[in-house]
């Protein structure tokens, strides 16, 4: 019996080490990593001095103390701090005390600074991590284009903040297969990656003792011609279309929706709505605007009393010789905007035509309010649309929050403020595009004019998480697995004129019918309250060059739809079939 018992011990050891070593087996380099210097935390104790304030509570009627509150400020201390020290029978009988005159008996409670203590304490503080960026070395390409002559290099660049420390050696997975590189540079070659792209994975290990987060980077190498072709050689010269997506992304054309999406471009670039060119010139429009002209007749920087009504309309547009007589300044007035847009665009993602577009749809390029739309800046930002830019991106939040509320205020986040102070923070971000100024020379203050476009931008890239999210709570998937990079910049139009509801809605209906999240198919599926957002869509996505609109045109009916030109089609393309490049030093 006690030989059994052993040999089934035996036995149950050996499944044990079995299932421990499948556990082990089962994790990735990237979590190894991350488990194995998880342990040595980056941080340091410092001694930091602070003064204690001892605030007695005590009755009017005897003079004795009721309570004991501590703070670290010299100020009163708050209904919270009484709560916590004193607890809430004492802290309503100090809110209900009355102001007292010494002259008169007094009830209640009052607050006395009975000491001031100099203190000493030991604080912990974070030190920054190491960090690892990446780019592309080797491609001889022309500025502004992504195609390579010959297979680059993705390089991996680390950072160590600290002094006296040094990065190890960068570490990671492409394509399946490990590699490592000793020091702080690494080049990683590149081979073609078909339309998906590869993931990669990286991170730094530092002599610290610990290791940078754990990133990735999506990486599409396309061959362009017949070069690829092995069996037919061809004398063109080679063409490698690269693109990376990713976080720590520091080459040329960073574009922040498609990191948002983990969506690539095409391959021979977006359409022309969705471009940014290098010159302000090249976005210059010479376009008749009827609520512009009127605005600039009434402001007097145009004179039209040779015409009839002095060139308005009843609404306060300009009628069809007030925008004959104000042409020339029209189209100066529209143009001054370019170079910021550009500027804006830059250094967003947000595509400068896109913008352009917008703001021709929607205000005209008057970055005042018009009478009777509730509306401020070049693109019309709304009360919602402001609660969107707080809501959805953290970053702009943080920096604008601390301009009109306390510091401690703003760190709870902004779905997690009352009502008052949402609002508050609307009403204030509303204002800051809006640029009317009854004591300028114009009744519009330029400076605040070009300032709200980045303000804008930051709105669409608002928008640009709001549809990320909304994909992926409906399909499990990145939205660049399942939506092409225009159609998502199409679902973000609609997400921003018509709300977050008609585009959740018609995409889950989309999906629950069994069809692809196409735009004709997501625009099919929207509810007939919402239906107005395709006419938006398709007009700002189909103005390569704006068009000029009435009054009537801009508030009621948009213009039509203009055929875009078709996509070119993909070459036929054969790719070689040579075996993944493999690293040196593989990663074990």
């Amino acid at each position: 019996m006690k030989r059994n018992t052993k040999k089934f011990n035996n036995i149950l050891r050996v499944f044990v080490i079995f299932a421990m070593l499948l556990g082990f087996l089962s994790i990735s380099p990237a979590e190894s990593a991350t488990t194995l210097f998880s342990e040595r935390k980056r941080t340091i104790k410092i001694d930091a001095d602070y003064t204690l304030y001892e605030w007695w509570l005590l009755s009017w009627k005897s003079s004795t103390v009721v309570c004991q509150v501590y703070t670290e400020s010299e100020s009163w201390p708050d209904s919270g701090e009484v709560l916590y020290y004193c607890g809430s029978t004492i802290q309503k009988q100090w809110m209900d005390t009355k102001p007292c005159d010494f002259n008169q008996e007094c009830s209640g409670l009052y607050l006395h600074l009975a000491n001031v203590t100099p203190m000493r304490r030991q604080v912990e503080v974070n030190l920054p991590s190491p960090e690892v960026y990446v780019s592309i070395s080797g491609c001889n390409k022309q500025p502004g284009q992504n195609n390579c002559t010959s297979l680059p290099y993705l390089r991996f660049n680390a950072y160590e903040p600290l002094p006296n420390e040094q990065i190890i050696q960068i570490v990671g997975r492409y394509n399946g297969m490990g590699f490592s590189c000793p020091g702080g540079a690494c080049d990683l070659p590149l081979n073609p990656t078909g339309l998906d792209g590869v993931k990669v994975e990286f991170w730094a290990e530092s002599s610290y003792g610990d290791a940078s987060d754990v990133y990735t980077a999506q990486v599409r190498v396309i061959p362009w011609g017949d070069f690829a072709n092995p069996d037919d050689p061809s004398a063109d010269m080679p063409t490698y279309y690269v693109d990376v997506l990713s976080s720590q992304w520091l080459g040329e054309g960073r574009s922040t929706c498609s990191e948002i999406w983990q969506a690539f471009l095409p391959i021979d670039g977006p359409p022309a709505w969705l471009r940014t060119p290098q010159l302000a010139e090249q976005l210059e429009t010479d376009n008749d605007y009827y609520l512009l002209a009127g605005k600039l007749i009434q402001e007097g920087l145009v004179n039209a009393g040779d015409c009839p009504s002095a060139g308005l309309e009843t609404n306060g547009a300009a009628n069809a010789c007030g925008v004959e007589a104000a042409g020339s300044v029209v189209a100066e007035w529209q143009n001054q905007f370019n170079a910021e847009i550009i500027q804006v665009a830059n250094q967003t993602g947000v595509p400068a035509q896109l913008m352009r577009n917008i703001f021709s749809r929607e205000s005209q390029f008057w970055p005042g309010i018009y009478e009777k739309v509730y509306e401020a800046g070049l693109g019309h930002l709304s009360d919602i649309g402001a609660d969107a830019v707080l809501l959805w991106n953290p970053s702009f939040y943080s920096q604008f929050c601390p301009l009109i509320l306390s510091e401690g205020t703003c760190q709870r986040g902004f779905g997690n403020l009352d009502i008052d102070q949402q609002e508050m923070l609307r009403g204030a971000l509303v204002q800051k595009v809006n640029a009317a100024c009854p004591d300028c020379p114009v009744g519009i203050d330029l400076v605040q004019a070009n300032f709200s476009i980045s303000i804008f931008a930051r709105s669409i890239l608002a928008n640009c998480e709001q549809v990320r999210q909304i994909v992926y709570n409906n399909t499990g998937k990145q939205p660049g697995q399942v939506v092409s990079y225009e159609d998502l910049w199409k679902f973000t139009l609609l997400n921003y004129t018509s709300g977050v509801g008609c585009l959740g809605n018609a995409i889950q209906r989309t999906i629950n019918n069994g069809n692809t999240l196409t735009w004709e198919n997501v625009s099919y599926n929207l509810q007939p309250a919402c239906r107005p957002g395709i006419e938006y869509v398709d007009e700002v996505s189909t103005m390569p060059v704006d068009e000029g609109l009435s009054v009537e045109d801009m508030l009621v009916n948009p213009t039509p739809v203009v055929p875009i030109a078709p996509t070119p089609t993909l070459p036929n393309v054969v790719y070689p079939t040579q075996a993944p490049y493999q690293t040196p030093t593989p990663y074990p």
